[in-house]
């Protein structure tokens, strides 16, 4: 258990700001659902006088479907993703994690959106009737997803590049990780060219503002007499 706890912090450590944002919103998501989403509101008839009238209120785990579902499981695919990228997993999505993000907190949007419109059903029938209405924690649920879309605008705006390999680290300029690889730091031996012209190791490519390297294996041309 510490050592996870140690990997969490470490993790933690390892984010640029935009995706902290991003998880700090994903994490807000999952605790949004503790919230009252919903108000229950109860009618009993007794044999004489007024309805007696009880209202309640519900979590969204308390009134769980597939909207709920939805939004948990988009959350936790957030924070999985952001976990791989600290820990400097090299893998590529499509669109780039940015848009990706982006595309989950609309999700969540829409999925709020939706659940307002079709709200959990109540029960007509018994001596009891129950009616459901939306409840503030639903509203909260609905922002934390916009600020979810945004952090993944932001990721993608700052065009952060990936990890070419596992262990590589995006925030230096060499490509570092997997010695056998062919960006890796080490050199490619190479053997001697014809006579007048002397061998040339590969160099190290580096990445430029815009998150792509620079150069390809090159030699230098033999001087002309």
């Amino acid at each position: 258990m510490s050592t996870f706890a140690s990997r969490l912090r470490a993790a933690w450590g390892e984010l640029f700001a935009e995706q902290r944002l991003a998880a700090i919103a994903a994490i807000a998501l999952i605790l949004s659902l503790f919230l009252p989403w919903y108000q229950q509101t109860a009618y009993s008839a007794p044999a004489a006088g007024q309805p007696q009238k009880l209202e309640s209120s519900l979590s969204a785990f308390q009134s769980w479907g597939f909207v709920e579902a939805s939004i948990l499981l988009v959350a936790l695919g957030v924070l999985l993703l952001l976990f791989a990228r600290a820990e400097r997993r090299a893998f590529h999505l499509p669109f780039g994690d940015g848009i990706v993000i982006v595309a989950a907190g609309a999700w969540v949007m829409f999925l709020v959106f939706y659940r307002q419109i079709d709200k959990p059903n109540g029960s007509g029938s018994g001596p009891v009737s129950t009616t459901i209405g939306v409840n503030w924690g639903i509203f909260i649920a609905f922002l934390l997803g916009a600020l979810l879309a945004y952090a993944g605008w932001r990721i993608h705006s700052r065009q952060r590049p990936e990890p070419v390999v596992d262990g590589d680290d995006p925030r230096t300029t060499v490509v570092e990780g997997d010695l056998t690889s062919v960006v890796s730091r080490e050199p490619i031996p190479m053997p001697a060219a014809a006579a007048g012209r002397a061998p040339r190791g590969r160099r190290t490519p580096r990445r430029g503002d815009d998150g792509q390297f620079e150069g390809q294996l090159s030699f230098d041309d033999p001087d002309k007499p």
